[in-house]
């Protein structure tokens, strides 16, 4: 199984769906057809979808943003973007590695 990340959710889903139905696995994570697509092409889904599919995958979602299962109650800032006409997915990206570099600056602030 290749390392879950943003950017390989949607391969992780199609690997796992295999040759299973697009509408019978979107059925058993509890999604739309068409959400289920639209993520197998390297879009994100909502975090309500996100949760399902994680669940569906047995993968812990922090792995798939990038978080340490051990990060505890350390702070932790997450980020999510919708699928927007308006924003490229390079403007997304460069917001997520920003906020995520805040974060891990904070992370080692607290660990001094």
């Amino acid at each position: 199984m290749m390392k879950p990340s943003l950017d390989t959710l949607g391969q992780l889903v199609a690997d796992k769906r295999g040759r299973d139905g697009v509408r019978a696995t979107a059925a058993k994570i509890g999604i739309s057809p068409a959400t289920l697509s639209r993520v197998e092409n390297g879009h994100l889904p909502d975090l309500e979808n996100f949760q399902r599919i994680c669940r569906w995958l047995k993968v812990d979602p922090a792995l798939v943003l990038g978080f340490n299962a051990d990060a505890g109650s350390r702070p932790r800032a997450a980020v999510h973007f919708r699928k927007k006409q308006t924003m490229k997915r390079e403007t997304a990206t460069a917001l997520a590695d920003l906020i995520l570099a805040a974060q891990r600056a904070l992370m080692a602030r607290d660990e001094l």
